[in-house]
């Protein structure tokens, strides 16, 4: 059994969709449920789910001494980023290489980066005129949004749309992608 950690800070719909994709699955068990906030509503889906939830504040997360046992304690082999808004620690990136993946809301490598999340994507995307956005599926390394990307999905924008109404369509894909492609990756990590 493949233990899966999905670390969120937000309300968690990604958070969510892994957890029913691999609801009854006999080789994968979505095993803690880690947000940097306390307020985050992914905890309450977690719990909804039956699924262990934890929060550790950014400065918790960011200690190796902390989090470390936490991963040990929870037999954490593979980690999922869903909306999670702390930069991963390279003592984490290391010991769990490409075993580590994040979605990032826009089409890497444009609009990546620090500083670059949520809202503040989709505004840029609707600033540049862009006629597509979407979603980017990448491993996570130690540069912020630079790692090897393994999927993308485009939705195409027209002139009129807000960034509100970027968010959406690019959330649509989210939907539709996300969770089929982190049951992908972990079986191409950890294969029968």
């Amino acid at each position: 059994m493949v233990n899966v950690a999905v670390l969120v800070s937000g309300s968690g719909t990604n958070c969510e969709s892994v957890i029913r994709h691999f609801a009854g699955s006999d080789k994968v068990n979505i095993s803690l449920v880690l947000s940097n906030r306390a307020d985050a509503y992914a905890l309450v889906r977690a719990e909804n789910h039956g699924v262990p939830s934890l929060v550790m504040p950014r400065k918790d997360f960011l200690d190796e001494k902390k989090l470390m046992p936490v991963m040990k304690e929870f037999g954490i082999d593979f980690i999922v980023l869903a909306g999670f808004l702390v930069v991963v620690p390279e003592f984490l990136i290391d010991a769990y290489p490409r075993r580590i993946i994040n979605l990032h809301p826009a089409l890497l490598p444009k609009f990546g980066g620090i500083g670059m999340y949520g809202h503040h994507v989709h505004e840029a995307v609707k600033a540049a005129g862009e006629t597509e956005t979407g979603m980017t599926v990448h491993y996570v390394s130690n540069e912020v949004d630079g790692g090897e990307i393994i999927a993308q999905f485009a939705t195409p924008l027209s002139p009129d749309d807000t960034p509100d109404d970027i968010a959406a369509k690019e959330h649509v894909l989210e939907m539709e992608h996300f969770a089929n492609v982190v049951d992908e990756v972990i079986s191409r990590t950890f294969p029968d």
